[in-house]
């Protein structure tokens, strides 16, 4: 093993040990089980506060006696075709008693409960409707002329003409669009982990810039050594959060995988191919933006430093994450090549490529590329250190100086 290679496992070492072996490390490795449950507090608030709206609206029809049923029947069918989500509200028929049908509709608007977003009224030819929302606008309309087809057509309400019969087809083959939601799945889950875990680096170095034990690092190794093995420590504290939390993603899936149905996974590599380029993806990406953090940890001096210079950082990833998205969604454009080729972005387009497109080659080529990359951001990080808060070699100003 080479000196500098040692030097950079031994600074690993020594900032994952400092980083796991600390009482606020479980505090760090529960933090998503806090977030989590928040989360669900929140979503479950939203959903009964939507469910208490929902029951309290109204869609309406003052209809003849005659008609009632074949619009009841119509309603039932029609809801069959739409998502709960996309649902009108209950639909109410009011008895028609010859009283004007537009000064009924404007008083049951007018009234808080139940609250009617849209009444229609008149014969079914040509009805009219007041309404509030013109989605359910449409709906109505729909279902008078649903109503009426069936009222001439002399179809009796609940009378069902075909019988069909449904039989499940295997599918061989995943279908392109579930091939672009696996890309995007990957492409948002490297992202959100990278985002969640390397900026844990820059508290770290500028912590230890402060207190000037860097400095003692930087006297008994290469600077690019110290950089490289604090990446790797931080890598190494990453693996042990996402193996933690995919050992309980493990169990919860195994004991919930009876009643609830998991996605398909469609990887046009292969799944075990894809998850091992999943993993050295996120490996790269880890890499490149905590080597990119590192060196805003060297530059600052204080938290708020920190805070002001990370913030473009994270915009910049947010935006590799939206250009990277894109990719996944049009694999063969030439916006998801320049998403593949370009260094900060391509970890995330690779990893969506995986799940489009069978070859392996370009994979081994890409993580190639992200590996220089990472050496290329160490060095240069490196170097801004060096000349920047050690002085220890010559910066900008002092090359022109010597060069006039």
């Amino acid at each position: 093993m080479s000196a500098f290679t040692r030097q950079a496992l031994v600074v690993a070492r020594r900032d994952f040990t400092a980083v796991v072996a600390t009482p606020t490390f479980l505090l760090f490795l529960l933090a998503p089980l806090f977030m989590i449950l928040m989360s669900l507090l929140g979503l479950t608030g939203a959903a009964q506060i939507a469910d208490t709206s929902q029951d309290k609206m109204r869609i309406g029809i003052i209809a003849a006696p005659t008609d009632g049923p074949f619009l009841v029947d119509a309603d039932a069918r029609l809801r069959t075709m739409l998502p709960r989500e996309i649902q009108p509200p209950k639909l109410d028929l009011i008895p028609e008693h010859g009283t004007n049908g537009a000064a009924v509709a404007q008083a049951l608007l007018a009234q808080p409960d139940p609250n009617f977003v849209a009444i229609l009224y008149g014969p079914l030819e040509k009805p009219t409707i007041l309404k509030e929302d013109g989605r359910r606008s449409t709906y109505l309309a729909t279902l008078a002329e649903q109503a009426l087809r069936d009222r001439k057509a002399g179809i009796a309400p609940g009378t069902l003409l075909s019988h069909a019969q449904t039989t499940d087809r295997k599918v061989t083959t995943a279908s392109a669009s579930s091939k672009h939601a696996t890309g995007y799945a990957a492409v948002f889950g490297i992202f959100f982990l990278t985002l969640l875990l390397a900026g844990q680096s820059v508290g770290m170095l500028a912590e230890e810039k402060s207190n000037k034990v860097i400095e003692i690092l930087a006297a008994a190794a290469p600077l690019e050594a110290v950089f490289l093995g604090k990446l790797i420590g931080m890598f190494g504290v990453a693996l042990l959060f996402v193996s933690f939390w995919a050992g309980l993603a493990g169990v919860a899936i195994a004991l919930s995988a009876s009643f609830i149905p998991l996605p398909p996974i469609a990887a046009a590599v292969g799944l075990p191919a894809f998850l091992l380029l999943c993993a050295l993806y996120f490996t790269m990406a880890f890499m490149l933006l905590g080597a990119i953090f590192l060196g805003v940890g060297t530059q600052a001096s204080t938290m708020r430093e920190i805070q002001m210079m990370s913030l473009p950082i994270t915009i910049f990833q947010v935006a590799m994450f939206g250009l990277s998205s894109a990719a996944a969604g049009a694999p063969e454009s030439g916006l998801a090549r320049f998403a593949e080729i370009f260094p900060f972005s391509s970890p995330f387009a690779m990893a969506a490529r995986a799940a489009n497109e069978p070859e392996i080659w370009p994979h081994l080529v890409a993580l190639g590329w992200q590996g220089l990359w990472v050496a290329i951001t160490i060095w240069i990080t490196a170097g801004l250190f060096r000349r920047g808060v050690l002085k220890s070699g010559p910066g900008l100003l002092s090359f022109l100086r010597r060069k006039r």
